[in-house]
């Protein structure tokens, strides 16, 4: 029997547009996305380095362009949060207890406050034991280690315990630990689908 939910936050609750970043990113001079900025990435969502560092790390790549450009491209992956997904949230989070787990930075948290406001993100943080950024935390998916530290802080037993994860990586790892997994099909399934998967 579940009884808590582990809840990633990118295309499972807001909709996200990846190619919109990697478009933002063209225009501004970064033709593609190399190992050097994915290292800049993690090092950004793992909070080993400041906004400033990070910003700095994209300008190398595109001298031209403002922080201003940079944050925009950066940014533009953040689509909408449709509200039936909160109400959702708000009808489970009476039953079971819940957790959010997002590998993400604090540009795109920053972002997602201001352009939904302190009321909504107020109601969707409520819904939640407890909110967990990988920048904050600084360790992030899909390492054991950030599973194993909201499993050992909460009391969580594994086997009754189900994660949710657009990403299979990240599923796989929960898997491995005796989580109970969904992987969600972004496009095909959606989060208030979660009763007719007959997995809780």
């Amino acid at each position: 029997m579940i009884n808590a939910i582990i809840f990633d936050f990118g295309d499972v609750f807001i909709n996200l547009d990846k190619n919109a970043t990697l478009e933002g990113l063209k225009k501004i001079g970064i033709s593609e996305w190399n190992e050097d900025l994915n290292k800049l990435n993690i090092l950004f969502e793992k909070g080993e380095i400041s906004r400033e560092d990070f910003l700095l790390g994209i300008q190398k790549y595109a001298p031209k362009a403002t922080t201003d450009e940079i944050l925009e491209a950066w940014s533009a992956i953040l689509l909408d949060f449709p509200l039936y997904r909160l109400e959702f949230l708000q009808m489970l989070s009476q039953k079971y207890r819940l957790f959010l787990l997002s590998n993400t930075d604090s540009i795109h948290i920053d972002t997602f406050e201001q352009k939904n406001g302190v009321s909504f993100y107020s109601d969707f943080y409520q819904c939640f034991e407890k909110v967990y950024f990988s920048f904050e935390m600084g360790m992030r998916k899909p390492d054991t280690e950030i599973f194993n530290h909201v499993l050992n802080k909460h009391d969580l037993q594994a086997k009754r315990t189900l994660f949710v994860d657009d990403k299979k990586e990240n599923t796989d790892t929960a898997l491995s630990l005796g989580i109970n997994v969904w992987n969600l099909q972004v496009g095909q399934e959606d989060v208030v689908d979660l009763f007719e998967k007959n997995i809780i």
